[in-house]
């Protein structure tokens, strides 16, 4: 990079401490947002994957390109005015992709699309709609955990996301124990996982697709555990303390492996051979 290039990168960087601070207390703060302080990592990552094409580019900045980062830059000002995160977030990605253009050209824009498309997972999705989704998911794994222990022989009843245990015990299902947080965290991961072991943009979506029933399912065993160790323990000893968080890891974990293994299975049952070609 030159002189001039390291500048703007730095000033940019010095200009947008104030967002980027609003981003990381959301992060903070709010647990299916917490990926978002890896994704600018990964997303570098990536990145150095295509340092040889990159390096067979020359810079051709855009022109105006020194205007179109004005133009952000005034955007970014009226974000942090409006102090919306999901704002902030957007504007964050268009100037980090303004940036490239100014910078280095169209041409490097579409080497890193996939990089600077990633980032996009920093974008803190908005409470109105995320706020629905998780009410839903607690309803629907509460009703699902509910039928499955009902045909294994246990008297439990259900109100809304309360579950009553035999012995008159309550166990509400939080919003912890929706599935939010895995789902929104192993969705990057998935893509990940499938631009760079996928060959084809179709195997890439099936391969995503999945992440679904797996964060789901996986979400719905771990209620399942915990209504079986409120009965036989007690609910204080399975909704609090290290074993309650570690279930929560342990499910992550899980889903993750389960992403790797369907990658796997792909890769055997759906060879390559189907005539799809690599793109990407």
């Amino acid at each position: 990079m030159s002189r001039f290039e390291i500048a703007i990168v730095v000033l940019l960087l010095a200009v947008w401490m104030p967002g980027l601070a609003v981003l990381a207390d959301f992060y903070g703060e709010v647990d299916y947002a917490s990926h978002g302080f890896l994704v600018p990592w990964v997303a570098l990552w990536a990145a150095t994957a295509h340092r040889a094409s990159l390096q067979a580019l020359p810079p051709r900045p855009v022109r105006g390109g020194l205007v179109l980062l004005g133009g952000v830059l005034l955007a970014y000002i009226a974000s942090l005015l409006i102090g919306d995160p999901t704002l902030i977030g957007l504007v964050w990605l268009a100037t980090v992709t303004a940036a490239v253009a100014a910078l280095r050209g169209i041409d490097w824009l579409r080497a890193l699309r996939f990089p600077l498309g990633y980032l996009v997972f920093m974008v803190p999705l908005p409470s109105a709609w995320v706020t629905p989704l998780i009410v839903q998911l607690q309803l629907a794994v509460s009703n699902v955990a509910v039928a499955i222990l009902r045909a294994a022989g246990l008297a439990i009843h259900r109100e809304g996301n309360v579950l009553t245990l035999p012995g008159d015990v309550s166990l509400f299902v939080a919003e912890a124990c929706s599935g939010i947080t895995s789902l929104i965290t192993l969705i990057p991961i998935g893509v990940f996982i499938a631009y760079f072991t996928e060959s084809s943009n179709l195997r890439r979506c099936v391969l995503v697709a999945t992440v679904v029933p797996i964060a789901l399912a996986g979400n719905l065993l771990r209620v399942l555990l915990t209504v079986l160790l409120s009965i036989e323990m007690s609910v204080e000893f399975a909704t609090t303390g290290p074993l309650h968080d570690w279930a929560g890891v342990a499910t992550y974990v899980i889903g993750c492996l389960c992403l790797l293994g369907v990658g796997a299975a792909m890769r055997r049952l759906w060879p390559y051979a189907d005539g799809l070609q690599a793109n990407g």
